[in-house]
């Protein structure tokens, strides 16, 4: 890839906020010779969030992903058609909408899988809307992996402390989407050996030479030698012995009250969350509007914001972009990592 990496980012639901979130990080950099976003979706869409917004740019459309950027004021969409010259309500959940925001995950998804563009950065869908348009999918998550033909992802979430020098903190999770009582269950000693690995391999394809990476204990002060718990001393503290035996610098299992403070003033490059809320909560609290998600076994680079489709203000010209401008920086300070990424995670 060049030094001047092009970024596909998807409008998602083309009547939720990701028009507009799309329209502002795409108009606030547009002329920056470091890189080229270029929207996917219906150009309608893009409008008529130009136009709510207030925005003095110009919306062009490009048939390729090598155009050159025209410079300030002037914000490129490749045009799906999907809506045609007909935009939807906003803030409903319509099948046309969801279909558009499909054709826009596969149109991208194609792009980064041809090397056409250095990555993706996706807007919010609505999973009502894209199952009314016939997805049997969860999310994008899922779609991504069967357009790019792999089976496995990880979520690693990426916070920035400035006032620790712009150090980014990683955080994975050894579960995403299962009850906690689920999610205690499916912890033991291989599956946490399996995560731990996973996370740290994660590191270094995205950049970190020699990662640091702490695991999170699940109970209060790590179980205190068991008065509190026991899956410190039968689960987490073996795992972490097996994979430093094998050379792997990993800490833990560390107060989850602590661990995630001392990942962002710079002591670990990452942490592995034992369970969602146990990382979110920690991420969003810090910085709910910098944090994003980058979705990691996939062999494109995918960031993304972390939001949904704001139905409720769709439209309004309120929607703020600031998660959508990380996730579009954050695809820009990962793009010289591209060929690694596709290297470790393209199926064989």
């Amino acid at each position: 890839m060049t030094s001047a990496p092009v970024l596909a980012l998807t409008l998602g639901d083309p009547v939720g906020i990701g028009p507009e979130i799309t329209a502002q990080t795409l108009a606030e950099f547009a002329g920056d010779p470091g890189h080229h976003g270029i929207a996917v979706g219906d150009r309608i869409a893009l409008e008529k969030a130009v136009e709510v917004l207030g925005l003095d740019v110009e919306v062009r459309s490009v048939e390729g992903w090598d155009t050159p950027p025209a410079g300030e004021g002037v914000i490129d969409v490749f045009d799906i058609g999907v809506l045609g010259d007909t935009m939807l309500e906003w803030g409903t959940v319509d099948g046309t909408a969801g279909r558009a925001a499909i054709v826009a995950i596969e149109v991208a998804a194609k792009a980064a899988m041809d090397q056409q563009v250095a990555g993706t950065v996706t807007g919010p869908i609505n999973k009502e809307a894209i199952w009314a348009a016939g997805s049997e999918h969860l999310g994008h998550t899922e779609m991504l992996g069967e357009l790019t033909g792999v089976t496995k992802q990880d979520t690693m979430f990426v916070v920035r402390n400035d006032a620790h020098g712009g150090h980014h903190l990683r955080i994975f999770f050894a579960t995403r989407h299962t009850s906690l009582r689920k999610a205690l269950d499916a912890i033991t000693v291989e599956t946490q050996i399996d995560s731990i690995e996973r996370a740290h391999r994660a590191l270094q394809i995205y950049g970190v030479d020699t990662p640091r990476l702490a695991t999170a204990a699940i109970n209060p002060h790590g179980g205190e030698n068991g008065a509190f718990g026991d899956e410190e001393i039968e689960i987490l503290r073996p795992a972490v012995a097996a994979v430093n035996e094998r050379g792997l610098d990993i800490a833990g299992p560390i107060p989850a009250d602590s661990v995630f403070h001392h990942g962002l003033i710079g002591r670990y490059d990452g942490v592995l969350s034992q369970y969602h809320d146990q990382g979110h909560i920690a991420a969003k609290t810090y910085d709910f509007d910098g944090t994003i998600s980058v979705t990691v076994g996939l062999p494109i680079l995918r960031t993304s914001v972390d939001h949904g489709t704001a139905f409720d203000i769709a439209g309004s010209g309120r929607a703020d972009h600031g998660t959508m401008r990380s996730a579009y920086l954050a695809a820009v300070d990962y793009a010289p990592f591209v060929d690694g990424i596709r290297e470790e995670y393209l199926p064989r």
